[in-house]
């Protein structure tokens, strides 16, 4: 699937990674607004990357790569 379609499974609450990602078990999810606080202020929503390591960093930010890609794929 494409990066539109992928943007709209994670919307749907699903999970996507690419085919070309190098790092085992890496996906990405939607965290909805309100998971989290800093200091007071309650988060938005944003794209969350679950890492190869098992850690999840908030944040993710596409490159164009990412975006032009065609190997996007929604994962369990």
């Amino acid at each position: 699937m494409n990066f539109g379609q992928a943007i709209e499974a994670l919307k749907a609450r699903q999970k996507v990674a690419r085919k070309g990602w190098n790092g085992k078990g890496m996906w990405l999810a939607l965290i909805p607004a309100g998971n989290a606080e800093f200091k007071g202020y309650s988060m938005q929503n944003c794209i969350g990357m679950k890492t190869a390591d098992n850690n999840m960093q908030p944040g993710w930010l596409a490159s164009q790569a990412d975006i032009l890609a065609e190997d996007w794929e929604v994962v369990e």
